[in-house]
């Protein structure tokens, strides 16, 4: 469905992808995992159209999606790192924005807002403005801004930064019926749990290549044991490392150390060299190891920036208001600057980017 072939894209000396290439089923949940400056958000921006590969091709049912084609475009979704929604707008008229220009007639359009705004708990928020919403309220409008014409493959780039673990819990279950339904989704995360939990195969990348892919049972089999030991850290556990380096890859981590248990090594000797250091058993916790390290195995460092998604990041400081990234992809990338609708009108890009005609793609305005 989604073919990406041999893509790369330097910024100056700065490689951000290098040769990757992906296959994409229709119906898959591809997991796109790496720590933040990987590539992930460059593959997005090519994938979308807005950024332009130096080399490769992608192609979406063998059409490609670089050269400009509108019906490849119209056949996705993006749900951007960055919120794409106009503030001084109210939800609905957010939403018919962009509905028009993806050139939805209005009885359609209507139908399909209020479905997306019910389907997200949002229908009684829909005549307020964007402004008022939390962080988590603007990732889900997003979201079905995304889907109003119906794509066959939804991108999500990080959707979930700066949102609440209750808000995350709804993108994940809106996402997850949306797949059962047939939908195809990319979703790139620096989250191990996210990945865990939604993807149905996941692509680990960094430093612009992609290191390994499969389902997680694929990529756990590839580990040298399957078992680990974690310790918490105290001073018992600080004296044993040099006693447990020889039974298998022991790497220090936020709160102690954790020990992948050599395929040769039983666990008595493991448990044996503990008892030695007095190790507390209360400190030592047996687990099968998981995408963490299956990263360590494959890079021999660990994940960097892997925050628990229960607990979430600070939102970015605010910036000077421009136009926003857009959802629909049609909109590329004009220099920034203003709002575009000073007097609450709303652009309308060159009708060769906008699958609409003239009459439904015309300006939306808002009565004061």
């Amino acid at each position: 469905m989604l073919t990406i072939s041999s893509v790369s894209k330097s910024y100056g000396s700065l490689v951000a992808l290098s040769d990757v290439s992906l296959e994409i089923g229709p119906g898959e949940f591809l997991g796109l995992l790496g720590p933040n400056g990987a590539g992930k958000s460059t593959l997005m921006s090519l994938v979308s159209g807005l950024k332009t590969p130096d080399a490769g091709t992608i192609t979406l049912n063998g059409t490609s999606a670089i050269s400009g084609n509108s019906q490849a475009r119209h056949e996705l979704g993006l749900v951007p790192q960055n919120i794409a929604l106009y503030d001084d707008l109210t939800a609905e008229e957010n939403l018919q924005a962009f509905g028009e220009l993806f050139g939805l007639n209005r009885k359609l359009l209507r139908e399909r807002i209020a479905e997306g705004l019910t389907a997200v708990g949002l229908i009684d928020r829909r005549r307020d403005r964007v402004k008022g919403f939390s962080g988590g309220m603007k990732r889900r409008l997003n979201i079905i801004a995304a889907l109003l014409h119906r794509p066959k493959v939804l991108l999500c780039d990080e959707p979930t930064v700066g949102v609440d673990p209750q808000s995350r819990n709804a993108i994940f279950e809106l996402l997850e019926d949306l797949n059962r339904q047939g939908l195809t989704v990319v979703y790139s995360t620096h989250y191990m749990e996210e990945a865990t939990r939604l993807c149905s195969r996941i692509a680990i990348i960094d430093h612009g290549k992609i290191l390994d892919q499969g389902t997680l049972p694929q990529l756990l089999a590839k580990l040298p044991s399957a078992e680990q030991v974690r310790l918490v850290a105290s001073a018992a556990v600080e004296a044993a490392p040099p006693s447990l380096a020889p039974l298998g890859t022991l790497t220090p981590h936020e709160g102690g150390h954790s020990l992948l248990i050599a395929p040769d090594t039983r666990l008595s000797t493991v448990f044996q060299v503990l008892e030695q250091h007095e190790v507390p058993s209360a400190d030592c916790t047996l687990t099968r190891p998981g995408l963490e390290e299956v990263f360590l195995h494959l890079t021999g460092k660990a994940f960097a920036n892997n925050p628990s998604p229960s607990i979430s990041p600070p939102p970015p400081p605010p910036q000077p208001s421009t136009r926003p990234q857009a959802v629909c992809h049609l909109l590329d990338d004009k220099p920034a600057g203003p709002p575009p609708f000073a007097s609450l009108l709303l652009p309308c890009p060159p009708h060769s980017l906008c699958s609409a005609k003239p009459p439904a793609c015309s300006r939306a305005t808002r009565s004061r």
